[in-house]
């Protein structure tokens, strides 16, 4: 190819990668839906995106690094730690289960209809295990499942990851193994290929531990220190053996989340878009690489395996793996109704499929064009059949605002006490001793302690919070709460306004409008309650008398809408007022 050629290609393939990850988020359906066929299409009017004649023989190992980029991102959100709680039980025996029951029914089932080879099959079935938070995660901020649900499904498909990762690639050792004569030679090559990348792993992630825990760094040179590490590692092993690095990167990763005495940032900035931009690239440019003559004979085969997968494996693994446990007969239907496939699985496809076809393994080049369909057809299901599915079976969460009132103090508690009045579940969060008394003596449900502390961990940690209203006696703690929080939310974070005359060190200058209108302040709502003023609510048939100021309106379907000085909103008949009324 010329230099041209090169250019042009290199650019449509970025191009189309973010493209179609933004017009998939405008959309508000998972990247995968768009990416997919736009690599597809690309792939089957150009050669110019086609990354085999862009790349040559170093597409096959540039896709093998960014997949261990991307695994070892995922292993850093698995500290274990958090997989606590009567979900633990549930999640995994999705995993193992999961795993078990897909490689078994998905290889017996490709062996014939497939027309594959077993040792094909096999490998077929372990790279089908996978689905990850890139494609789950999406799909349920649009369903809006319950929140034991959300978690359930968030945390298996952010362990299914590494763990389908560490069994594609040992699979695909173990088939290598197994086409070498002599059991015992064979059996050799696996335990040393496993070995080697476990081992690569451990030693990796002591380095990363001695340098991050022991120099100081700042947080821009510590990325760029995990991803020289990983990317170092995992080359190094695949130069010695074959895709190892993928299990390098996994221990790394998951090592490095729960190693003592090292506290990694919880919001990665340069890493997360680093890793998005990789999915992007990656999915379009193995899209492009699947043809539609290597579809021709797959797709009504491959049909029937993800009819098999959906209708009756996962439904199996779901109620299975919630046997014995208090998790609703509704709640395991949804679960056994959410198994899309990702980005692992395109990526382990396009890695394995080739070598194992060099190797002459009977029916290895159905394995990515085989895989693609699967994950085509399993996005495209459930994105859209999930929302009707849950409302069928009655596990939405409630379209209820769900407000978390941070701060204790007298006119707080009251506050709360007034939208519980008006109908709304109410979570209130304190840290003093003397403040989190009173929250229960007035009956309030009170958040644990670490909350606020873990809110940008894994998952949705304040999953189910719709309001984060920050309601301290710290102007400059509301301040920097609201900045931190505001990922971690899917509503709106709103903070008191300071005094006017305030000299903090942040409140003054922090964005974001502050509640309530012009001259209710932090300072000013103190006193008038500590003056008799309380706050409370009535229904919305008349304007405000002298005295009273409406805080918020309560909607007849349960929404909270705050009032700013910005955002006013107009009282009708069936709303709720909730006001400040002076003695």
């Amino acid at each position: 190819m010329t230099a041209d050629q090169v250019y042009v290609g290199l650019g449509l393939i970025v191009v189309l990668a973010v493209g179609s990850q933004l017009l998939a988020s405008r959309l508000r359906v998972p990247a995968l839906l768009v990416l997919l066929p736009a690599g597809f299409t690309a792939g089957a009017l150009t050669d110019d995106v086609d990354p085999q004649r862009l790349l040559g023989a170093s597409f096959s190992p540039l896709v093998s690094l960014a997949v261990a980029v991307i695994l070892y991102d995922a292993g850093l959100g698995l500290d274990l730690k958090r997989l606590k709680g009567h979900n633990r039980r549930v999640v995994i025996r999705l995993l193992w289960l999961g795993a078990l029951l897909t490689v078994v029914s998905a290889a017996l089932f490709a062996v014939p209809v497939l027309d594959m080879s077993a040792q094909a099959a096999v490998m077929l079935a372990a790279i089908l295990v996978v689905s990850g938070p890139t494609v789950v995660g999406p799909l349920l901020a649009f369903v809006r499942p319950t929140e034991r649900l959300q978690r359930i499904l968030v945390w298996e498909g952010s362990l299914i990851d590494p763990v389908g990762g560490i069994l594609g690639a040992l699979v695909f050792h173990g088939v290598l193994a197994g086409s070498r004569p002599g059991f015992g030679s064979g059996l050799g090559h696996f335990l040393a290929s496993a070995a080697l990348g476990v081992g690569a792993g451990a030693v990796g992630a002591g380095v990363l531990w001695l340098v991050l825990g022991r120099v100081r760094i700042g947080e821009e040179l510590a990325t760029s220190v995990q991803l020289a590490a990983v990317i170092g590692v995992a080359a190094a092993c695949d130069a010695l053996r074959d895709d190892t690095g993928l299990i390098s990167a996994v221990v790394m990763g998951m090592a490095m989340a729960n190693l003592p005495g090292l506290e990694l940032p919880t919001r990665r900035p340069f890493f997360e878009t680093l890793v998005s931009l990789i999915i992007g690239l990656l999915f379009v440019s193995i899209s492009a690489t699947v043809t539609p003559v290597s579809l021709r004979h797959v797709v009504l085969p491959s049909l029937a395996l993800v009819a098999l997968l959906v209708l009756v494996t996962r439904p199996l693994i779901a109620h299975l793996a919630a046997a014995r446990t208090d998790v609703p007969v509704r709640e395991r239907w949804f679960i056994g109704w959410m198994a899309p496939r990702g980005i692992v699985a395109a990526a382990t496809a396009s890695t394995f499929s080739a070598e194992l076809a060099a190797h002459h393994i009977g029916g290895a080049e159905r394995v990515l064009p085989a895989t693609f369909v699967v994950i085509v057809a399993t996005v495209m299901l459930y994105g859209l059949t999930a929302f009707p599915v849950a409302r069928r079976l009655g596990v939405l969460r409630s379209a209820r605002s769900r407000p978390l009132l941070v701060g204790g103090a007298p006119w707080a508690v009251d506050l709360a006490c007034a939208l519980s009045t008006a109908g709304l579940d109410v979570l209130m969060w304190a840290g003093a001793d003397e403040e989190r008394a009173r929250i229960e003596a007035a009956g309030l449900e009170l958040a644990p302690g670490e909350l606020l502390a873990s809110a940008e961990g894994i998952g949705a940690v304040l999953e189910g919070i719709t309001d984060v209203l920050l309601l301290t006696g710290e102007d400059d703690f509301n301040a920097l709460a609201s900045l931190t929080l505001r990922e971690s939310v899917e509503g709106s974070v709103r903070r008191l306004a300071p005094s006017a005359a305030s000299e903090g060190v942040v409140a003054p200058y922090a964005g974001g409008e502050p509640l309530f209108g012009a001259g209710l302040t932090r300072p000013e709502i103190a006193r008038k309650h500590a003056a008799g003023a309380r706050v409370v609510t009535r229904p919305a048939d008349g304007p405000p008398a002298p005295g009273e100021q409406v805080l918020f309106v309560v909607r007849p379907q349960g929404w909270l809408v705050p009032v700013t000085d910005n955002e006013r909103p107009e009282p009708v008949p069936g709303d709720t007022l909730v006001l400040l009324r002076e003695p």
